[in-house]
């Protein structure tokens, strides 16, 4: 991929009108290349690692985005990580700063993995990832996960795709 690039995200093809259908084959073992990659950060709160107010922080951090012009579909990821049992991190890829959240930038190599399944695999999802930074030559990865679809579109979808990105 080209610097700052992501994978192709087809936002057009929505029949549920919230999540994308996400096509897995796009972002299966790429490797990412970011140089100050702008983000806003956002954090939400846990409860033993399953999210208790993501939707409501989601839904504030899109608005202030998209109102902002910061939100381009051809530029979409979400990058999210657990800081602790009570607390995650999510850097929403941006286009240009939004002055109502925390921005950030991201610079660093990024290897890909599709997986599919349920949250409570997470942490097999994480262990594999960082078995995947060993074999770039990377020890103890940074880990995130870009949550392709919401709970209700993975359902109605029959998939719930998750990509793991580990930073190398």
């Amino acid at each position: 991929m080209e610097m700052n690039e992501l994978p192709f995200y087809d936002m057009s093809d929505n029949p549920t009108g919230c999540c994308p259908v996400f096509k897995p084959e796009t972002w299966e073992g790429v490797t990412l290349h970011f140089k100050d990659k702008p983000f806003v950060r956002a954090k939400t709160h846990s409860v033993l690692h399953v999210p208790v107010d993501m939707g409501k922080v989601f839904s504030r951090v899109f608005k202030h985005m998209e109102d902002s012009g910061a939100y381009e579909a051809s530029d979409f990821v979400v990058m999210s990580r657990d800081l602790s049992s009570w607390k995650a991190e999510h850097l929403f890829a941006a286009n240009k700063p939004v002055d109502a959240e925390e921005m950030t930038t991201l610079s660093g190599e990024f290897v890909t993995k599709v997986f599919e399944g349920g949250y409570r695999e997470a942490k097999n999802w994480h262990n594999e990832m960082q078995g995947l930074a060993t074999e770039h030559g990377t020890q103890n990865a940074e880990v995130w996960f870009f949550y392709t679809t919401c709970p209700r579109c993975a359902k109605i979808y029959g998939k719930n795709y998750v990509v793991g990105l580990a930073r190398l």
